[in-house]
């Protein structure tokens, strides 16, 4: 299945039924009253996160969604039926903008979330409504209101309890692959994965969703490279697991490379809880590995954990410091659930 994490759509709810003008015709009664009846109202455009989806590319091959008008009103008081509430199905993740691309409509965390896109049309009224002391024969009747429509932008930031990040070829994939069923494409070059890919971790006792993210280079927070509109799909993390690449010259300039673009892009990912590995390093000798370990602990000014994503050693270690850090990250959250 392809990657797509933006997609314009256009929202046209259903019009409302017109009211009709009719009267009673029935044997034996010569002046029948007013019957017509009222017009149905016109269907609503909803978007409901659903679970199951990740991408966004349904909605390359379909942009346009109309919704169905109400039924007309009909005689002998007759009110014609309402429209089926049409309902577009998006990712748990997803945002929905205005045109202008930067006002929020909704951001549709959770699968079930449901927002209004576009609301139908109300069914005019049929002449029956109109029938008063002194017009005993109304022939008026309300043709329906119109519905609304709208050209509206979808943005979707995965949602992962725990992000990737790392320079371009730093072994994040291979880490993917060895901790999850996912399959993402593994090669030794540079830019392997264009579109971030998800897992999910099982440790046997509970499991979190792990997110690779496109390696980065210096300026990706202004789009070079891949760009930086994949930076926005670990802003939902709990957590960073730091993947520096230990066969590079200088892994205290990779590690820095990183952090500079994290703290460049903003919306809160420097500030997130990061886990930092030395990784690869089933290619350097114990020495190497000593003294990079030593040069990367002084820039990151954390612990740094020791890692092969071929060999998988160190994996359980890196494993359970994230799993630490999103279990507290999720009681957090349900203390505050509950105190709200």
């Amino acid at each position: 299945m392809k990657f797509l994490d933006e997609a314009k759509i256009f929202v046209q709810s259903g019009n409302g039924g017109a009211g009709a003008v009719a009267f009673r015709r029935e044997k034996f009664v010569e002046f029948g009253g007013p019957s017509g009846g009222d017009g149905g109202r016109g269907a609503d455009v909803v978007a409901e996160a659903a679970e199951g989806l990740n991408t966004l590319i349904d909605f390359r091959y379909r942009q346009h969604f109309k919704a169905k008008s109400g039924q007309r009103g009909m005689g002998k008081d007759m009110h014609g039926a309402n429209a089926d509430t049409l309902v577009i199905k998006v990712p748990a993740g997803t945002q929905i903008f205005e045109q202008d691309k930067e006002t929020l409509v909704a951001d549709l965390t959770k699968p079930g979330q449901r927002v209004v896109l576009a609301k139908g049309g109300d069914g005019g009224r049929g002449n029956a409504a109109f029938k008063t002391s002194t017009n005993r024969a109304p022939r008026r009747a309300e043709p329906g209101w119109p519905g609304e429509e709208r050209w509206l932008w979808l943005r979707l930031k995965l949602i992962a309890d725990a992000g990737v990040v790392g320079l371009p070829n730093a072994g994040k994939s291979t880490f993917l692959s060895i901790v999850s069923h996912a399959k993402p494409k593994i090669a030794e070059y540079p830019f392997t994965t264009l579109h971030p890919q998800l897992g999910v971790v099982s440790l046997g006792y509970d499991e979190f969703v792990l997110a690779d993210i496109p390696g980065l280079i210096e300026g990706a927070h202004e789009g070079k490279g891949i760009g930086d509109r994949f930076l926005s799909h670990v802003e939902r993390c709990r957590v960073l697991l730091h993947l520096v690449d230990g066969t590079a010259e200088d892994v205290q300039l990779s590690y820095r490379t990183i952090r500079q673009e994290l703290r460049a892009y903003g919306h809160g990912l420097a500030e997130k809880p990061e886990v930092v590995a030395l990784n690869k390093i089933d290619a350097l000798d114990a020495a190497v590995i000593k003294e990079k370990q030593a040069k990367l602990r002084r820039s990151a000014r954390k612990p740094v954990y020791l890692l092969s994503g071929v060999t998988g050693e160190g994996r359980d270690a890196v494993l359970e410091a994230l799993h630490a850090v999103i279990k507290e990250a999720r009681e957090a959250e349900r203390r505050r659930e509950a105190a709200a």
